[in-house]
């Protein structure tokens, strides 16, 4: 944070996730003012901007909505792979230029909004094998965005190097419990209320992260 009296503002990438809903929590942990920015970019489901809005009433956190559509590709969601499965190549649920779409709309949002930093909960240990998670597209993009804007936000992705226990195990120092967030790509809608299908890499994952949340070990991201 910034020495000034004010604490500085920041908007956060957040999608109703562990990861960016840990992100949120942790700016916020650090002094920050977060602005949530949910994408709405023609999911199948808006469970997770769901989610992500009851999460932000609950913190007391304000939130936006971007609205944004592009002619994508059609996604074939894996089930029942293994991590190591996950980490060997891209993963079809992949969409091309997501993550840079996203964090130059959050870039934007941050001159509008007065924001010092733009955070995105992106993580490039468990995850799968996308490559606009990873340290060197985060890299690329400052030096882009350097070039495009004078003075630009300061990009932190604080989860970039934490392990999916890791993440959980902060996200329950935040005060949040499993099935606060929603990670589902393909979701159970018979019933009145949705539930996760189990099986795609994104509930893996999840699974993954709090079963093992307590042999994580005490983890600060550095920031």
């Amino acid at each position: 944070m910034t020495n000034d009296a004010q604490p500085s503002k920041c908007i956060v990438l957040h999608s109703g996730g562990l990861d960016s809903t840990a992100c949120l929590l942790l700016a916020r942990k650090h002094g920050r003012v977060p602005q949530s920015l949910g994408i709405a970019y023609g999911q199948r489901h808006d469970i997770e901007n769901n989610y992500a809005a009851e999460q932000c009433r609950r913190f007391g956190i304000e939130r936006r909505i971007v609205d944004v559509h592009w002619h994508r590709p059609e996604i074939d969601i894996p089930q029942d792979r293994s991590l190591d499965d996950m980490k060997a190549g891209i993963a079809p649920t992949f969409v091309p230029g997501r993550n840079a779409v996203f964090l130059a709309l959050a870039c934007a949002e941050a001159a509008g909004a007065g924001a010092d930093e733009v955070w995105l909960g992106v993580n490039a240990v468990d995850y799968s094998g996308y490559p606009d998670c990873r340290e060197s597209f985060l890299t690329a993009f400052r030096a882009m965005w350097a070039e495009a804007v004078p003075n630009p936000p300061r990009i932190v992705a604080p989860l970039v190097n934490m392990t999916k226990p890791q993440i959980a195990a902060m996200a329950r120092d935040l005060g949040l419990k499993r099935g606060d967030t929603w990670s589902c790509y393909a979701p159970d809608l018979s019933a009145a209320e949705p539930k996760p299908c189990g099986r795609c890499d994104a509930c893996l994952l999840h699974n993954h992260a709090w079963q093992d949340v307590d042999n994580a070990g005490a983890y600060t991201p550095a920031l």
